[in-house]
């Protein structure tokens, strides 16, 4: 049985192993930093809490990397070789890119942090800091990008926690793969629209990918099995030759 969510802010944070996305997420990530421990760390890390991400250590790559996709969030150092972190985000907003971006620097000079977000940063996180406030740090800024400043979303008699990833329908708690999980998240985020199978195959894997787009038709089968119900409407709506809606029609 599903209880009802308590409030964010009582919500206790709840130990134990993290669930592996398994190459699935809602929301995808760019990580821009020289310092390889850090990278692979804060990339594991992500990737654990359920993010797809693309990480480099250069800068002009960074650049490209995000001039030339669609990142909810890109976490950027600032001394970086090739192409500061400063550069690469005068670029990235004199080019008309709206991508989130947090800043993750060893440098806690006030003037710092004054440039970075008056260049159009959107947050700025000072090293050594803690996993746990980088990943709220993060989850506020996707939800900025998707105007959605509550943590929980309802549609219908479906529940989605976006802070501890619980789906509920009614009084029943639904299980589901991290994969699944992840799907579900991004069609409640853009609720009401429809999203083509395009647009979530380039949110939910990585650049270097190799899995073919029809993985998303698979695994909206798998969804619909777990969270409709008999006698209760739809959720998932398939519009032919553009994609999927979630939401009960009206």
């Amino acid at each position: 049985m599903c209880a009802p969510f308590p409030p964010a802010f009582l919500q206790k944070q709840e130990g134990g192993p993290r669930r592996s996305c398994a190459n699935g997420a809602p929301m995808r990530l760019l990580v821009v930093e020289d310092y390889r421990p850090l990278r692979e760390s804060l990339t594991k890390g992500l990737r654990e809490a359920g993010y797809a991400v693309d990480a480099t250590a250069d800068g002009s790559e960074g650049l490209w990397y995000a001039l030339n996709n669609d990142y909810d969030a890109i976490i950027l150092d600032l001394m970086l070789p090739g192409l500061d972190g400063l550069e690469i985000l005068k670029k990235l907003r004199s080019g008309g890119r709206k991508s989130h971006v947090l800043i993750l620097t060893a440098k806690d000079e006030l003037q710092d942090r004054v440039t970075g977000l008056d260049l159009g940063a959107d947050d700025y996180l000072v090293k050594p800091f803690a996993f746990e406030e980088l990943l709220a740090r993060i989850r506020a800024l996707v939800r900025r990008g998707y105007k959605e400043k509550n943590p929980q979303i309802e549609i219908q008699d479906l529940r989605i926690d976006l802070t501890r990833q619980r789906v509920c329908r009614g009084r029943d708690e639904i299980q589901l793969t991290p994969r699944e999980y992840a799907l579900l998240e991004y069609l409640a985020m853009r609720a009401g629209q429809t999203v083509s199978r395009t647009d979530i195959w380039e949110h939910v894997y990585e650049f270097n990918s190799s899995v073919s787009s029809n993985v998303v038709d698979v695994y909206i089968g798998y969804l619909r099995r777990k969270i409709e119900r008999p006698g209760r409407p739809a959720l998932i709506r398939t519009v032919r030759g553009r994609g999927y809606i979630l939401g009960a029609q009206s």
